[in-house]
């Protein structure tokens, strides 16, 4: 058996090289099946992310699988790159440490953000689109599978998923949620386009948030960002009157003073009639004054606020990272033990079926010449070479077994074939 893997991601590889060897939805499948040309008897799954780009293959039978060397040579033909570049850019796993990482993978703990939970669902999708394509085979369909088996229990055996650590995700699940129990029937004002304000919007539209407007200085910054969320666009004089109506407020400007002062506020909050108002300021500088927080129904939180929350959050995930670590590891113990016992089938097949030949045989002549023997004891005699093929049998398979438990026991396999003559 042959398992390599060989990719790239943000702890080896800059977005630069990442985008190089980037593959979209498009190209994975032609992908695949040239890589499946070049090799027809192996294996392989095409992971594609914005912060990795890795390929796994496999094959029962080494000789069949590409090398990590033949995997880099791909990459670089496919990609139009100098294969001697890309082999300073990935990194290579073979077997156990391939498998492993997979794991890690899965489960997110190799991840910028650990605990983030796009990642298995990236994971599923690309071991999909593999499967669909009829690129898969017994190995990958048991590392994939696993893979999937190990995120799901370090879902739910730690609390790595349970604690947000990006600012957006915080402000909504642990600023927002607080105040609103509900968000679509609540107005939502973006001000500003930044990215940082565009993933927290989608946050509350994943939430149900459906009435939004973006407003911006650069009209046409907003009209992008709005299209993109499938919000509506307003006029930067509106911002008053946005103000007033706004349930929940996104702001993420460049401005280098407050664009919302305690003064200008205190001029509009009389309009609200003491209807709450949140206001998560994501600008640095803040586009609010800080004293405006002060003021009656209003809830104003800044980002040093969820960057408080956030390094919380991730130093209670760091908790939880010990025990995703024995998950992973005793999942991987898991897999090559049933894997190496799974390698030991066939032989155990055969040296039975052998076994039970011989056995029939010299039962068969045994019992021709008692002829005269009742049914009983001619079951007694069989009842005893059954028990003397198993007694002779069990060492042997033993050793096998035990060896199948510390790795694949290739030497034992290729002893017992030997000593019993046994054929493919």
């Amino acid at each position: 058996m042959r398992l390599n893997l060989v990719g790239c991601s943000h702890h080896t590889a800059s977005v630069d090289v990442r985008e190089r060897l980037a593959f979209s939805g498009d190209q994975i499948t032609d992908a695949l099946a040239k890589l499946r040309d070049r090799f027809p008897k192996s294996e392989a799954v095409l992971l594609s992310t914005c912060n990795r780009v890795e390929i796994y293959t496999a094959s029962e039978d080494p000789s069949q699988a590409p090398t990590q060397d033949q995997i880099v040579q791909f990459l670089a033909d496919y990609h139009g790159l100098v294969a001697d570049e890309v082999a300073r850019q990935v990194s290579g796993y073979s077997h156990e440490e391939a498998i492993r990482h997979l794991f890690s993978v899965a489960a997110s703990m190799d991840s910028m953000v650990v605990g983030e939970p796009q990642i298995l669902a990236q994971v599923k999708e690309a071991y999909r689109i593999a499967t669909a394509g009829d690129f898969t085979g017994p190995l990958t369909h048991s590392a994939f599978q696993s893979a999937i088996r190990v995120a799901r229990r370090v879902t739910t055996e730690t609390t790595i998923h349970k604690r947000r650590v990006s600012i957006p995700s915080v402000a909504v699940a642990e600023f927002a949620k607080a105040i609103f129990e509900r968000f679509d029937d609540k107005f939502v004002l973006v001000i500003g386009a930044g990215e940082m304000g565009r993933e927290t919007t989608q946050y509350l539209i994943d939430e149900g948030a459906q009435q939004i407007v973006v407003i911006n200085r650069s009209p046409g910054r907003a009209q992008t960002l709005a299209r993109e969320l499938g919000a509506e666009t307003a006029d930067w004089s509106a911002l008053d009157d946005l103000l007033v109506k706004a349930d929940l407020i996104v702001t993420t400007t460049s401005a280098t003073e407050p664009i919302v002062t305690l003064d200008r506020y205190r001029t509009i909050e009389p309009k609200r009639y003491q209807r709450p108002l949140f206001i998560l300021d994501l600008a640095v500088p803040r586009d609010f004054e800080d004293t405006i927080g002060s003021c009656l129904g209003t809830y104003l939180y800044s980002i040093d606020d969820l960057q408080a929350t956030c390094q919380a959050n991730q130093r209670q995930r760091e908790k939880e990272w010990p025990q995703a670590r024995r998950i992973i590891e005793e999942e991987s113990r898991r897999f090559f033990a049933e894997w190496n016992h799974r390698t030991t089938g066939p032989i155990i097949k055969r040296l039975h079926e052998q076994a039970n030949q011989i056995q029939s045989k010299e039962l068969q002549r045994l019992m021709n010449k008692l002829e005269g023997a009742d049914e009983r004891t001619r079951r007694e005699i069989e009842m005893g070479f059954d028990r003397l093929v198993s007694k002779m049998l069990h060492p042997p398979l033993k050793s096998l077994r035990d060896e199948a438990e510390r790795g694949t026991p290739l030497g034992l396999l290729d002893a017992l074939s030997r000593l019993f003559k046994l054929q493919d």
